[in-house]
C-alpha cells in the first residue's frame, strides 16, 4: 500500500485503541447514569469478541459490581460457547447467570419447525441430522452474479447434502431461528427489569450498518457501545485491554445453526478485514482503485462489494425504523 493509501485509511488502520477507551469509559458512565437512569448494565455473553468487548469495557466504566453477564446456550450452541463465555465473565471479574435457552425453544416450536422446513427439501432428514445455511462469497463468484442461500445438512454418519433454499423456505427457516435472539433479548431484558438495569447491545459498526441483527431480538438494547467501531478496532480494543487470546483467535461465528458456521458464509460473504476497508471507504466517497490497492483485491471486486454493502443498507431500513404512528406525538 502506497503513502496516499495509507493516509486516506489512516482512521481506520491507525486506530488508537487506548485513546478511544479513555473517551468511551466517561460516556458510557455518564450515559447509563444521567441518560438511561440505570443503575448498571445487562450484557449477553456468547463467547465472542464483540460481547467480550463490550463486558469488559462496561465492568471498566461502570465497575464489574454493576455489570451482569447472561449466558444463554441452548441445545445447537457450539461446543465452546459456554466455556469462553465463562472465560469472557472471568476476565472482565463480573456476576453471571447461566439460562438453558432449551426449554424456551422447545415450548416457541423453534426446533420442530426448523425440522419441518429442512425434511420438505432433504430426504430423509431427521431431527438428529445438523444443519446450517450458507451463501456463496462474494470474491469467488466469478462467472454469475446470481448468489443463492443453500441449506446444508449432515446425517448423523458424517455425510453432507446440499440443496438450494428457495425463497420462501430460506424465509421460514431464518424466522425460526429468530426465536433465538428475542428469547435470549427477553431474558436480558428480565434480569435488566429485576435489577434496574439498561441492557447493553454488542453490534459492531459491520453487523449495525449492513442488518446482521433480528429486529427486537440481539437488534434491541439500550445502549450500543461498539456500533460505531469497525470490527478490527473491536479487535484493538480487545488487545488494548488484555483480553483472553482464546476469544480474540476465534473466527466470528452466528452460533446459530446446528452446523459450524461463520458470519462470513452466512451473511458477509467478504472477509471481515476487506469488508472494513470497503464499508470505511464507501462511508468516505473512496474510489474503488484505492480500495482496490488497500485491500489487495480487484477494482470489479470492489465494485462489486459496494453493490453489496449498498443493497443490505437498503433491506437493513426496515431494521433500523421505529414503529410507524398514525399520528406524530
Amino acid at each position: 500500500m502506497s503513502r496516499s493509501q495509507t493516509s486516506r485509511f489512516d482512521d481506520l488502520l491507525a486506530f488508537d485503541a487506548e485513546r478511544e477507551l479513555a473517551r468511551l469509559e466517561p460516556v458510557l458512565r455518564d450515559g447509563v447514569a444521567r441518560h438511561l437512569g440505570r443503575r448498571g448494565v445487562v450484557v449477553g455473553v456468547s463467547g465472542g469478541i464483540d460481547s467480550t468487548v463490550v463486558l469488559a469495557l462496561c465492568a471498566r466504566a461502570l465497575g464489574p459490581a454493576a455489570v451482569l453477564g447472561v449466558l444463554s446456550p441452548e441445545r445447537d450452541s457450539s461446543p465452546d460457547t459456554l466455556e469462553l463465555s465463562r472465560l469472557a465473565v472471568s476476565s472482565a471479574g463480573v456476576e453471571s447467570i447461566e439460562e438453558d435457552l432449551s426449554p424456551v425453544l422447545d415450548a416457541y416450536g423453534c426446533y420442530r419447525r426448523r425440522d419441518e422446513i429442512a425434511a420438505e427439501l432433504i430426504p430423509g432428514y431427521t431431527g438428529d441430522w445438523r444443519m446450517k445455511i450458507v451463501l456463496p462469497p462474494i470474491l469467488a463468484e466469478k462467472e454469475s452474479r446470481l448468489r443463492l442461500f443453500t441449506l446444508v445438512a449432515q446425517n448423523p454418519d458424517g455425510e453432507e447434502q446440499s440443496v438450494r433454499l428457495p425463497a420462501a423456505a430460506y424465509r421460514a427457516l431464518v424466522a425460526t431461528m429468530n426465536f433465538k435472539q428475542r428469547a435470549r433479548k427477553t431474558l436480558e431484558y428480565y434480569h435488566a427489569d429485576r435489577l434496574g438495569f439498561a441492557v447493553a447491545g454488542t453490534p459492531n459498526r459491520l453487523e449495525y450498518d449492513q442488518g446482521f441483527f433480528v429486529k427486537n431480538g440481539d437488534g434491541a438494547a439500550d445502549v450500543k457501545p461498539i456500533a460505531h467501531l469497525y470490527k478490527t478496532q473491536v479487535y484493538a480494543l480487545a488487545d488494548a485491554m488484555g483480553l483472553p487470546a482464546e476469544i480474540s483467535s476465534r473466527i466470528p461465528t452466528t452460533d446459530t445453526y446446528s452446523l459450524p458456521q461463520t458470519q462470513e458464509e452466512f451473511y458477509f460473504s467478504v472477509p471481515l478485514r476487506t469488508l472494513d476497508l470497503c464499508l470505511f471507504a464507501r462511508d468516505r466517497s473512496i474510489a474503488p482503485e484505492e480500495v482496490a490497492g488497500a485491500a489487495g483485491i480487484s477494482v470489479d471486486d470492489v465494485e462489486r462489494v459496494f453493490a453489496d454493502i449498498d443493497a443490505k443498507r437498503r433491506a437493513a431500513r426496515y431494521l433500523h425504523a421505529a414503529p410507524l404512528l398514525v399520528e406524530a406525538g
